[in-house]
């Protein structure tokens, strides 16, 4: 690329740039956050100018780098630096109308827009997203080699990401992997909104680092040629690197720079105007020198020539070879038909009466080998949760090229590395927990669903039905919580072939995360036939004649047996009981009008659920038609649990029968 000595014209001028177009977008929208943009603005210039593999005509081509921007409240750093390199989305009407109805260039990054690799509202998500397209990355290239897969993960991040948990997980993670193609760019500035961050911080950033396996430089961030100089040392690195940028935030506003106050907010036209004459700006509003155009054109021409490169190497790879990539990067759902038939009847005549825990890892062992994107993983639960695959082996720092993730205790730092890999393209991660762990890993998990960004989740020890672990393990709330989540679907299989059924389902939602919740005891087959894909339907007639009811019994997971139980009981009494499992609410509603009604019939409901009964009035009356759980668990014997929360044949007949009688 050449000294970076007759870049420095050109670098400075794109900073300043960058400072100007920031601070006059954020001042016409008397919104956003200025101190981030202002303060690493030679950084953006230094990483899209001389370091960053980019095309802004084929933005998604897979062996770009990512630049993942962690601290995303500083989005106008972004949204500038994509106008300058050519971002058609990104033209000077998007700059103008930021955080505006409409405008690409929202409040933080949103990844439907050409550039922005992830959605990184809440603090420390990104990091630790990056840390699993970094990941991604090393797998892939471990399988592929270097001709097909070879690039850097860029990450600009800022103290709150490294006061927030989650980056110490992705941290330590990416430590033990020995991901040496991660760079973060830390924006080192002592500044946080409440004050300088000694208020609340005295971290030796450094050690810490060290400690997880990190190499670690200290520049000073607004001198272009240290931050280059250490962005080339990383490159050779083993290790990921932390380079720490000591920068001024809010640096050009000449009253304000260095002070909390310049985190957010809009300073008034006087000191913008001030702040043009001190940085010799005298370009009209929205504008920026043709000659950044240019320079940034030539960066993206060398991207353009790297990917022309790389497209002729894939279209040139033997057979064998381009059958593996297809395997891994074209994946269609459809190509399992076969072996899910083949699943489905052996466990119809098998009958199994065994936990759904234990049917979803038969799911696994029958798809793995023939779905080389699937890469399944678990916090410290693999035994429990039964992710792993029979021959699966475990990605290593020195061994990439295995299937199967140990993230160790992490479940945040799990839930936001499965985003990155799936951003990242090329893998379906899957991840296991209990349900009620969930509470660790929901916020990556609401950005899946708000990004479209698939995943699935294999949630053993769902509910009071585990018994002795007691309240602390036992989920009561979280279906009620994930129901309401958008764009997201939570699954309970009540046998096995439902839970064949749900994964079958699962892997043919490409745009959202899927929760698949699993009992931990053992559940009898309560499906008579394999056919008809009825789980994916979202609910169904199990038992009974849809046509000649006299009550519906709605239920989900190992309360579909008991309801059929409470049928059977009813119907010796002289009541059509009809019962509908429904194992996924959010594929419900999706069928039309016609089938909904058919399942649901017009006789009265009640329904059955050992979580919270908030929601359910979408089916039935009133939370009193409702067997559920108002109060936490109780540790005892899964049985003696059971029958002390009311979740009886006695109480879901009684209940019926008073329905029929009001």
């Amino acid at each position: 690329m050449g000294s970076i000595e007759k870049d420095f014209p050109t670098l400075n001028l794109a900073a300043t740039a960058v400072r100007v177009l920031s601070i006059e977008a954020i001042e016409k929208a008397k919104s956003g956050h200025p101190g981030m943009p202002l303060g690493m603005a030679e950084i953006g210039a230094v990483l899209y100018g001389r370091h960053l593999k980019f095309d802004p005509n084929a933005p998604d081509w897979l062996d770009r780098d990512r630049l993942v921007v962690s601290n995303g409240h500083g989005s106008m750093l972004l949204y500038s630096l994509l106008h300058l390199a050519g971002y058609g989305e990104f033209d000077m009407r998007a700059i103008e109308t930021f955080r505006q109805l409409g405008s690409p260039a929202t409040g933080h990054p949103e990844v439907e827009f050409a550039g922005v690799e992830a959605t990184t509202g809440p603090l420390g998500q990104g990091f630790a997203m990056a840390v699993g397209m970094a990941l991604a990355e090393k797998i892939l290239n471990a399988r592929f080699g270097d001709d097909l897969i070879d690039h850097h993960t860029y990450v600009l991040a800022g103290d709150g990401c490294l006061m927030e948990g989650v980056t110490q997980e992705a941290i330590s993670l990416a430590g033990h992997w020995k991901l040496s193609k991660l760079i973060v760019l830390f924006d080192d500035n002592s500044v946080s909104i409440d004050g300088p961050t000694s208020l609340a911080a005295s971290d030796d950033y450094r050690a810490r680092f060290v400690a997880s396996g990190w190499e670690v430089s200290d520049v000073n961030g607004h001198d272009l040629g240290e931050v280059d100089g250490a962005i080339n040392a990383a490159k050779t690195s083993a290790l990921p690197t932390l380079i720490r940028c000591r920068t001024t935030i809010g640096k050009g506003v000449r009253e304000l720079q260095g002070q909390a106050v310049m985190h957010s907010g809009a300073i008034g036209a006087k000191r913008i105007e001030r702040m043009r004459e001190d940085l010799g700006w005298s370009h009209p509003p929205f504008s920026a020198p043709q000659e950044i155009y240019e320079f940034f054109a030539g960066s993206a021409d060398r991207g353009a020539r790297a990917r022309e490169d790389w497209e002729g190497r894939v279209g040139a790879l033997p057979n064998d070879v381009k059958k593996r990539w297809a395997e891994q990067f074209d994946f269609n759902p459809a190509d399992l038909d076969g072996l899910f038939e083949t699943l489905l009847k052996d466990l119809a005549g098998a009958k199994p009466t065994e936990a759904t825990r234990a049917s979803s890892q038969r799911v696994i062992n029958a798809i793995a080998n023939a779905m080389p994107s699937l890469l399944a993983g678990s916090a410290d639960l693999t035994p429990a949760c039964l992710t792993k695959a029979d021959d699966a082996t475990p990605v290593t720092g020195d061994d990439a090229s295995g299937n199967y993730i140990y993230y160790g205790i992490r479940e945040h730092g799990m839930s936001a590395i499965m985003n990155g890999l799936a951003m990242h393209g090329g893998f379906r991660p899957v991840g296991s927990t209990f349900l009620c762990f969930t509470d660790y890993a929901r916020p990556a998990i609401r950005l899946a669903a708000l990004m479209k960004v698939p995943g699935i989740y294999v949630l053993s020890h769902e509910s009071i039905t585990q018994g002795e672990d007691g309240p602390t393990h036992q989920a009561i709330e979280h279906a009620a919580i994930f129901r309401a989540t958008p764009n997201l679907f939570f699954m309970r299989p009540a046998d096995a072939i439902e839970t064949a059924e749900c994964w079958k389902a699962a892997l043919r939602i490409s745009d959202a995360p899927v929760l698949i919740a699993c009992t931990r005891p053992a559940v009898r087959t309560v499906r008579a036939s394999p056919g008809g894909d009825l789980s994916a339907r979202g609910a169904y007639v199990i038992h009974g004649e849809a046509d000649k009811r006299d009550v519906t019994i709605l239920a989900t997971g190992s309360e579909v047996a008991l309801a059929i139980d409470a049928a059977d009981a009813l119907e010796a009494d002289g009541i059509a009981a009809c019962v509908v499992s429904t194992p996924c609410w959010e594929l419900f509603e999706k069928q039309d009008e016609a089938y909904k009604k058919q399942v649901l019939g017009d006789a009265p409901r009640i329904a059955v659920e050992v979580f919270s009964p908030l929601g359910w009035t979408r089916y039935v009356e009133t939370e009193t038609d409702v067997i559920g759980m108002t109060t936490f668990g109780a540790s005892a014997p899964m049985a003696d649990v059971m029958t002390h929360f009311g979740f009886t044949v006695d109480n879901i007949v009684a209940l019926a029968k008073s329905k029929l009688r009001a």
